[in-house]
């Protein structure tokens, strides 16, 4: 299997098409995380997927699981917790809490992290750039309700009218849920009609998501990219549950 190297030329990339026939979506490797070379890969369908000590690997995986938001379904269970529990959810307001736990909480079947230190600071500058974003779960604390405790949450990737959704955790049960429900019903809100969930899990298609052939993706990217969202995601408060 022969690996393609990244030049300097951001704007240089492998046949995508080679790369998912003859080495199942591995694009190149090598490279660097520069905001630069980030935005010019995700608009191309690509992002970069590898583990401590490993080169930087880049992937474009195909099919391509994406939701449309006007798709969203949320099934009756979780639904009774999204209306009657007691939670807030923000966004843009712990970015870097929420990076971290996505890299540091454990997963079943899952040894180490794919969110390297280094690729932890590529999207911090992401973030600082208005590039990512996050979206918070709050609950009150057992202890002290004045106090409210960060238990789930999710990051991503905007660019134009595209959300790329990256990953979200949870240490209490459906937070990441009730997280990703409003979370989709704000990116609607925003303009934002694709996110990118970029392989697919039975978790993803209980709330909606499909897989679309790669060429589609592309055409979508091309189309969606390019258009600026109808409003701007700020730092705030989503929702405050309080019953």
């Amino acid at each position: 299997m022969q690996l393609s190297y990244l030049t300097d030329d951001i704007q240089s990339w492998p046949d995508l098409t080679i790369a998912q026939q003859q080495r199942d979506g591995l694009v190149a490797i090598g490279g660097d995380l520069s905001v630069e070379r980030l935005l010019a890969a995700y608009q191309r369908g690509i992002f970069p997927w590898y583990s401590d000590g490993q080169p930087i690997c880049w992937w474009a995986l195909a099919p391509r699981m994406v939701l449309r938001p006007e798709n969203l379904y949320i099934g009756r269970s979780l639904a009774k917790n999204v209306r009657n529990r007691r939670y807030a959810v923000t966004v843009n307001q712990q970015f870097q809490a929420v990076l971290s736990a996505c890299a540091n909480v454990p997963r079943e079947g899952q040894d180490g992290t794919w969110l390297t230190a280094e690729l932890q600071w590529a999207l911090t500058q992401m973030f600082r750039q208005g590039h990512a974003h996050s979206f918070e779960y709050w609950q009150q604390s057992a202890q002290d309700a004045s106090q409210w405790q960060l238990m789930g949450g999710l990051y991503g990737i905007q660019i134009g009218r595209v959300f790329y959704g990256e990953s979200m955790f949870a240490l209490t049960g459906d937070a990441s849920k009730i997280a990703f429900v409003h979370a989709v019903k704000y990116l609607q809100s925003c303009g934002i009609e694709l996110i990118d969930c970029q392989m697919h899990t039975h978790h993803l298609a209980r709330f909606g998501a499909l897989e679309i052939a790669f060429a589609d993706f592309q055409a979508a990217l091309n189309l969606y990219c390019q258009q600026d969202l109808h409003q701007a995601m700020v730092a705030g408060v989503l929702v405050n549950q309080i019953n």
